[in-house]
């Protein structure tokens, strides 16, 4: 199975994708997919829940909004500079001996097929594919062997960039990462049992239907469970958390010259056997 949410903007209800393709909405479950959830085996759960109710709860329309797939999280870290390629091509002269890490705000978090909003004065709004881990346990200093037990699952995250923000406005990435919409996340959550392994998977993107980004999670400088594992000595990580692995090269940045997103732009992404977005690009707007 797979797990989404879906309708309005702050209004989602959670969906669970069968193998079959059918989408059920399975909002009489009565929870969220959230910090509680996760923390509660959630997951296995909601999978007996389903043995009996699957039949009674009600298919979802065609139509529908894709929201983010989980509800807004404790936080959202990411790792930078996570793919050698992209390393350099964002100007390293040696790749990182530990992860670059920096957090995103939580208020970025949307769905995967909604607008993103070139923010207010920027310049160079850019676009990053990455494979979205989600925590479903809590823990600090867990072990890198032990680190897999603690992740729920897998998504596909779009950490767009607002790069003069990020690294000419004091060099505080958080900056350029937390604009609204910056963080599309989904459209499904799929459980770590259905991935048989996250560092092997494609990952690719493309800008107005030319693919620019094309990788595979194995180029991965630091991979998954050692950033759980590292992650973990720093900050205890919550049920429902999401660490973004970093992106591969192709990036609006590394090009040569370089270019960004301009509105009417649009975005695809997409991660084997975790789905694909899209994302029109806007101008902000005052309200």
């Amino acid at each position: 199975m797979k797990f989404f949410r879906f309708g309005a903007y702050e209004q989602e209800k959670p969906g669970v994708a069968l193998t079959n393709g059918e989408l059920l909405d399975v909002s009489a479950f009565g929870e969220d997919y959230n910090e509680k959830f996760f923390a509660t085996d959630g997951l296995n759960r909601l999978a007996d829940w389903l043995t009996t109710n699957s039949e009674s709860a009600p298919r979802v329309e065609k139509g529908f909004r894709f929201g983010s797939c989980i509800a807004r999280p404790s936080k959202i870290v990411c790792i930078g500079m996570n793919y050698a390629k992209h390393a350099y091509e964002s100007g390293a002269t040696e790749l990182p001996k530990e992860p670059i890490v920096f957090f995103k705000s939580t208020s970025a978090l949307v769905g995967p097929n909604d607008q993103v909003i070139i923010p207010r004065n920027s310049v160079k709004t850019d676009w990053e594919v990455e494979l979205a881990v989600i925590i479903g346990k809590k823990t600090s200093y867990v072990e890198e062997a032990d680190a897999l037990n603690y992740v729920a699952g897998y998504a596909v995250h779009n950490d767009y960039s607002e790069r003069e923000f990020q690294l000419e406005r004091g060099g505080q990435w958080v900056k350029g990462k937390s604009n609204d919409t910056f963080a599309p996340i989904g459209p499904y959550f799929v459980p770590s049992s259905e991935v048989a392994n996250a560092n092997d998977l494609n990952l690719w993107l493309s800008l107005n239907g030319k693919k620019i980004q094309d990788s595979t999670t194995s180029d991965m400088i630091f991979h998954v469970p050692f950033l759980v594992s590292y992650l973990s000595q720093f900050m205890t990580l919550l049920p429902g958390d999401v660490i973004s692995t970093g992106t591969p090269a192709g990036v609006g940045l590394g090009m040569k010259p370089p270019f960004y997103l301009k509105p009417g732009d649009v975005v695809e992404l997409g991660i084997e056997g975790l789905g694909e977005q899209r994302q029109e690009a806007i101008a902000w707007k005052s309200l």
